[in-house]
């Protein structure tokens, strides 16, 4: 079977890629959230994000002591983060090819030269978000270190820079979109 991709179905994946890119930013934050919901303790308030920017051993061990089951605690911390980690290596793939699409789209659109570092940056977010869930995953194994925690901490603080840089050029390209009357050019 031959499978002829003739311009009108090109334009069309290239309209529901972002849709869908999107539709699976948002599961994945629901799902993320679900399965990161019990690692909110009095000691790590911030759940997950407590592991990602523990940047020294001492922070990783804290983390770690306070997912450990104890007596009022049935559950075991460790593998929901070991899950919630291992999800984001999906949500990682939605939502950096989402910004990184968008991102590029409203850069050609809007002739920014900026815009190509941005869309660039956010592909540069889901590499280092991988490298920080990998050293999490280390440290959550018990093979962590001071040098892990220290590029996982690393990584997640440029991660977050580069997406927040990409959903702040997102949101102003939108806004400059719709102010112009060019929204529609988004999907095409």
């Amino acid at each position: 079977m031959t499978l002829i991709l003739n311009s009108t179905t090109i334009k069309l994946m290239k309209k529901y890629s972002l849709l869908f890119l999107l539709l699976g930013t948002l599961v994945m934050i629901v799902v993320m959230a679900k399965t990161g919901a019990t690692l909110k303790t009095p000691a790590t308030p911030k759940g997950i994000l407590d592991l990602e920017f523990a940047y020294n051993t001492e922070k990783t061990t804290a983390v770690i002591a306070a997912w450990q089951p104890s007596n009022s605690v049935s559950f075991d911390n460790i593998a929901a983060a070991k899950l919630n980690t291992m999800l984001d290596f999906i949500f990682l793939f939605f939502y950096s090819l989402f910004l990184f699409f968008t991102c590029d789209k409203i850069t050609r659109i809007s002739k920014s030269k900026m815009g190509i570092l941005i869309a660039n940056g956010a592909l540069w977010a889901g590499v280092l978000d991988i490298l920080e869930n990998t050293g999490m995953l280390f440290t959550l194994s018990g093979n962590g270190s001071a040098m892990i925690a220290f590029i996982t901490t690393l990584c997640s603080v440029i991660k977050w820079g580069l997406a927040l840089a990409a959903v702040l050029y997102l949101l102003g390209g939108l806004v400059q979109l719709v102010i112009n009357k060019k929204l529609q050019l988004l999907f095409t």
